[in-house]
């Protein structure tokens, strides 16, 4: 066990959030297993990997005026890199997760709802027993939930009613936890004189992640452990004690792997590999062990890169393509990286010092295009869809935010734009050529 001062960051959210309006402390509820922490505060001057970044430059950083509008819009004709496009405000609980599907967004709350929104209206909503919903992934025609009571529930649209949700199940299944139930020998110790069936978990469920190639979901949990499910049947084929604190994010990556983040300190990378006719997932590196509890993971859509963010403020990442060597260390928040987020070449992280940063990649330098400040809790998560009715690479960002709001963002890559009107050009001048090159011919 690891003994730290008690008022340190620890878990990648809180239990019961104190935001004092007149300080950034963020107080994190505590791990029960044991207690991690660390600086909550980097160097005073943000910074790209490597060298200086003009972060708190940004003609962006600036407190928009929709942040204290319930609902407000505003459109996107100014060519700016980032804006506001509009606030959701429900009022009934800080926002703990986010998932999209299409033009549809689903949000967790600790309330008892999980509501649906369209077009920035709501749409739709739908009640769990269960009150805080820490996870949503969509797949497959399904929404999964994971909570603080430590179960994953399954959801269903009615095929007469999208805007109808209709509770399909659990994980586990009643039926397996009746079966499981009757042998002794699955029983675990979960605690000091507690013991309680593999097949569930006996903590809060801090994350979810699909593969969906394979058909997997997994869950990783406050109880240390990361659990996987089979989609198709509902069954829990694995649960890997995989660290000695809570585990508060797990994401999937390409070829099977799967990383875990801890409030441990650690960053593990498993492989999923075949033992006699057995299929289980080994730990086969450790990227991180560090004195602050990691909060985030996240990994690119091409599998290339690795980040994680941790209770300091700091993104640390790792390059697939050199075996997961350490690329460097993004400097840009405050107070602890609680979301991270990866589309293309453009990387956004959600801090407790109310900010989301929007960091693009070129070779191994991220630097920093813009901060979104808006939000007057700190940003919980975030998700990204691709802008399609915008020219260029514009995207979509949904923030989640401990304020009871959801903010959507419209950001651009700048560079990419700039390169594909180069590229546009090239195409015309070339078009051009080839048509004088004809004419002179005749």
């Amino acid at each position: 066990m690891y003994n730290h001062p008690q008022n340190m960051v620890v878990r990648s959210d809180p239990n019961i959030p104190r935001i004092s309006e007149d300080s950034n402390e963020y107080l994190a509820r505590q791990s029960s297993f044991s207690t991690m922490g660390g600086n909550s505060f980097v160097d005073d001057v943000p910074k790209m990997s490597a060298e200086m970044s003009p972060m708190m430059m940004s003609p962006w950083n600036q407190v928009s005026p929709f942040a204290k509008s319930p609902w407000s819009q505003q459109s996107d004709d100014s060519g700016q890199l980032s804006s506001l496009v509009g606030s959701l405000v429900r009022e009934e609980g800080h926002i703990y997760s986010l998932a999209t599907k299409g033009d549809l967004l689903y949000t967790g709350s600790d309330s008892k709802n999980i509501r649906v929104w369209k077009d920035l209206k709501e749409f739709s909503g739908f009640k769990s027993a269960s009150g805080l919903v820490k996870a949503i992934v969509i797949a497959g025609g399904k929404i999964f939930t994971g909570h603080q009571d430590g179960k994953i529930r399954v959801w269903k649209v009615s095929p007469k009613n999208p805007s109808i949700h209709k509770r399909s199940g659990s994980l586990p299944t009643l039926k397996d936890l009746f079966k499981a139930s009757i042998k002794p020998s699955n029983y675990v110790e979960v605690k000091r004189h507690r013991s309680s069936l593999w097949i569930k978990h006996s903590d809060a469920i801090s994350s979810l992640s699909m593969n969906a190639e394979q058909g997997l979901l997994y869950s990783s949990s406050w109880d240390r452990t990361f659990k996987v499910w089979r989609i198709c049947d509902s069954k829990c084929l694995e649960s890997v004690a995989a660290h000695e604190d809570a585990v508060n994010s797990v994401v999937t990556g390409s070829e099977g792997m799967v990383f875990t983040g801890s409030a441990d300190g650690t960053v593990k990378v498993w492989r999923r590999e075949m033992q006699g006719k057995v299929t289980k997932h080994f730990c086969v590196q450790t990227l991180l062990k560090q004195e602050c509890a990691v909060t985030a993971l996240a990994v690119d859509p091409t599998g290339s890169i690795v980040y994680c963010g941790s209770s300091d403020g700091m993104v640390n990442f790792w390059e697939r393509d050199k075996n997961l060597a350490h690329g460097g260390v993004l400097r840009g928040h405050k107070l602890a990286v609680l979301c991270l987020a990866a589309r293309a070449r453009l990387v956004f992280s959600g801090s407790a010092d109310k900010t989301i940063c929007v960091w693009r990649r070129d070779g191994t330098i991220h630097t920093c295009l813009s901060v979104l400040t808006g939000h007057s809790g700190p940003v919980k998560c975030l998700a990204v869809e691709d802008d399609n009715e915008a020219k260029g690479q514009r995207y979509i960002i949904y923030s989640g935010s401990l304020d009871k709001s959801v903010k959507v963002w419209n950001v651009a890559d700048q560079e990419a734009m700039h390169m594909m009107q180069q590229q546009q050009v090239m195409e015309v001048n070339s078009a051009s050529e080839s048509l004088r090159s004809d004419r002179s011919y005749q």
